[in-house]
């Protein structure tokens, strides 16, 4: 470049007033702190906002669930086992779906012994327009009957053992609340020759022995059912007003055993109902929103209770993993040399250590619940990879200019460590923290499934119970795993979006970024 060309005309030079000060611009932004900025990414990422939204809902349900149920886990009654689930709005308005039914192809006995129960509680049992075809079986046509069936209203009549306290009781509510629970008791002389309906107290109607000694159905001239009531012979002082209008027999209601006992037939939904309203509980006819399991328990309860106690528990775990590892990390990290070396051999041998060998000595070498074992066993083996990420975060920041300025000033190693070193470590504790959550949760869930801890006492239950009981029925009652099979899938899924949301969130490179 020749020399002309570096000269520069007078015009642009402007001349600035001595008198006249200068000063700094005001910004016309205002500072974005790391939190702020970290979620201003976070809300950018909608996948992960929609997996927020997931795991707050599920969250909400397994806190809030056990409140508001009537149902407690303890709460199981054998004779609603396997109903299916029922919501009332569907069941009342004939939807065909989420209705309590499921559809049925049975031959003819059982067919009429649906009808008969129809018949004596006055409840629909059979829900649609049973369809009749024919199949061959052994050289002869044997008729099924398809229909849609009622899997609470079929449980009709049952015998129950009551005390004669407890009879007079029941007597008295029925009279009170102008319902009929009692039934007319059915002659033992009459009941089917069949051992297998012998006790079967929905049968109250003639029946003969059939082929193969299956019961059949005996109806009189007009296709009607015959009744086999035991006619009143003075044994029980109990009469019903209410049962069968204008007719003048008088029949039996209970019939004595030994020890002074009762053996009473009842309409069990009436009687389930008299059973709660002693309790006091709230619960009045038995519906349960997603069913019940094999000993008649609401699934919805359980599933619920079963979640809350996995989110407690990985939170708990959580928590004292990053208050213990992000210490000892500290330490760690801050130090070096000797006491790192030492420190993290200890580490090693911790980290070596197989979660299913902890848990297994502690079962055999402490006599305590499976829930302290559970979470003695995830504290052992779960804080040293907090450790090790606390660790590698204050060998990365140690030696910055911030932190050798304020060693210059004589602050002290643990203001160094907790004051300016940790917090830039937050960001990456935080996302790790959140990610051990669904790790005990699936791990405590694979436990349970595999029978490894046993976590169904009266008043507690797991996910991983649930599903191992389902897959018995899987087949048979899908419902009975699906439920805890679509909280498990969703929990896991979400957490994994909202860890990758938050880590992004959190990763100091992408600090007042766009995109």
């Amino acid at each position: 470049m020749r020399a002309e060309e570096y000269k520069i005309s007078s015009e642009k030079f402007v001349l600035h007033s001595a008198g006249e000060q200068l000063h700094d611009e005001k910004l016309e932004t205002k500072p974005v702190s790391y939190l702020k900025d970290a979620l201003h990414r976070f809300t950018k990422n909608k996948a992960s906002i929609a997996a927020a939204f997931i795991i707050g809902i599920l969250f909400v349900f397994s806190m809030i669930g056990p409140i508001v149920s009537p149902y407690k886990v303890a709460d199981e009654d054998i004779n609603y086992a396997y109903v299916l689930p029922k919501n009332e709005f569907f069941y009342e308005h004939e939807l065909g779906f989420w209705d309590g039914g499921r559809q049925m192809g049975v031959t003819e006995a059982t067919y009429n012994l649906y009808r008969g129960i129809e018949q004596e509680t006055g409840r629909t049992v059979i829900m649609t327009e049973p369809e009749v075809r024919q199949e061959e079986y052994m050289g002869k046509a044997v008729s099924y009957y398809d229909f849609r069936l009622d899997t609470y209203n079929v449980v009709g009549v049952k015998f129950v053992l009551l005390k004669h306290h407890e009879y007079v009781a029941l007597q008295e509510y029925q009279d009170e609340y102008n319902v009929q629970v009692i039934f007319p008791i059915t002659d033992p002389a009459l009941r089917p020759e069949a051992e297998q309906d012998k006790t079967n107290a929905n049968i109250w109607y003639r029946t003969k022995a059939g082929a193969g000694r299956k019961t059949a159905t005996v109806f009189d001239e007009n296709g009607d059912f015959i009744p086999i009531y035991q006619p009143d012979n003075g044994m029980d002082e109990y009469t019903s007003k209410m049962y069968y209008e204008g007719d003048e027999k008088l029949y039996n209601y209970a019939e004595p055993k030994d020890g002074g006992m009762w053996n009473v037939r009842v309409d069990y939904r009436e009687y389930y109902k008299y059973l709660h309203h002693k309790a006091g509980d709230g619960i009045e006819y038995p519906s349960f929103l997603l069913g019940t399991n094999n000993a008649g328990k609401d699934l919805l309860i359980c599933l619920a209770s079963g979640a809350r106690f996995s989110f407690i528990l990985s939170i708990i775990v959580a928590s004292v993993n990053l208050f213990v590892g992000a210490i000892y990390g500290s330490i760690e990290g801050y130090y070096g040399g000797i006491i790192d070396l030492i420190m993290e051999r200890i580490v090693d041998i911790m980290a070596s250590i197989p979660m299913m060998v902890v848990i297994t000595l502690l079962k055999y070498h402490l006599n305590v619940s499976h829930i302290v074992i559970l979470f003695v066993a995830f504290f052992i083996t779960g804080w040293t990879g907090m450790a090790g990420r606390t660790r590698m975060q204050f060998y990365r920041f140690k030696n910055q200019e911030y932190v050798l300025v304020a060693k210059t000033l004589g602050a002290k190693d643990s203001r160094i460590m907790f004051k300016h070193i940790f917090p830039n470590a937050i960001g990456t504790l935080i996302t790790s923290c959140v990610l051990v959550i669904p790790s005990v949760i699936f791990s405590e869930t694979t436990l349970s499934y595999l029978g490894i801890v046993n976590l169904n006492t009266g008043s507690l239950t797991s996910v991983g119970s649930l599903l191992a009981t389902g897959q018995n029925f899987l087949f048979t009652y899908p419902h009975m795993i699906l439920y805890p099979s679509i909280f498990i899938s969703l929990l896991m899924l979400s957490f994994n979006l909202f860890g990758n949301g938050l880590r992004d969130a959190f990763n100091p490179s992408l600090r007042g970024t766009d995109e």
